[in-house]
């Protein structure tokens, strides 16, 4: 029996694609975007500009880097974009002008909650380098740059997260 073809096999592939690997796709959205709100709608829109050139890509590894990709140059388009650039996601939205902060998200603690401090493209490189575990040469064609700029990123992110797990211990 020979596998399906056409559009419709297309979709399936894609659809089976996406409900075994959402998970991962959503942890890097998360911490491109640094929040769960911005990180689900970040996947969505890349998945939509990813399907029509699924026969292209769908070979694991290759799929992966590209929609890691797709993620990321996403999120650094929309902050482009002047009318996202004021927005500050809010689990809770105050009564009135004025009301105190709400309290932080208590998921995004200890050192990920560090992550999600530091700048898009140094959280990007950090999280591609030690969460997906992926090499110098991998996340910097995942995010379409340089092994150079992949290890300065990474050097200056790990510099930063010291700093502010410095500045934790000491306020805590």
């Amino acid at each position: 029996m020979t596998a399906p073809s056409g559009p419709g096999a297309r979709v399936v592939d894609f659809e089976a694609y996406v409900a075994e690997r959402r998970p991962a796709l959503l942890r890097w959205a998360r911490a491109v975007a640094g929040d769960p709100h911005t990180a689900e709608d970040l996947l969505q829109a890349s998945l939509v500009r990813v399907l029509p050139r699924w026969d292209s890509i769908r070979e694991g590894a290759a799929a992966d880097a590209y929609v890691r990709r797709t993620i990321t140059r996403q999120y650094v388009s929309w902050r482009r974009q002047p009318w996202r650039r004021d927005e500050l996601p809010s689990a809770v939205l105050p009564d009135r002008v004025g009301a105190s902060d709400p309290d932080p998200d208590p998921g995004t603690g200890g050192v990920w909650g560090l992550v999600l401090m530091l700048p898009p493209q140094q959280r990007a490189t950090v999280a591609l380098r030690f969460y997906e575990q992926l090499s110098v040469a991998e996340t910097a064609e995942v995010l379409g740059c340089s092994t150079g700029t992949v290890k300065s990123n990474t050097s200056r992110g790990l510099a930063a997260l010291r700093r502010l797990a410095a500045d934790t211990a000491l306020a805590g």
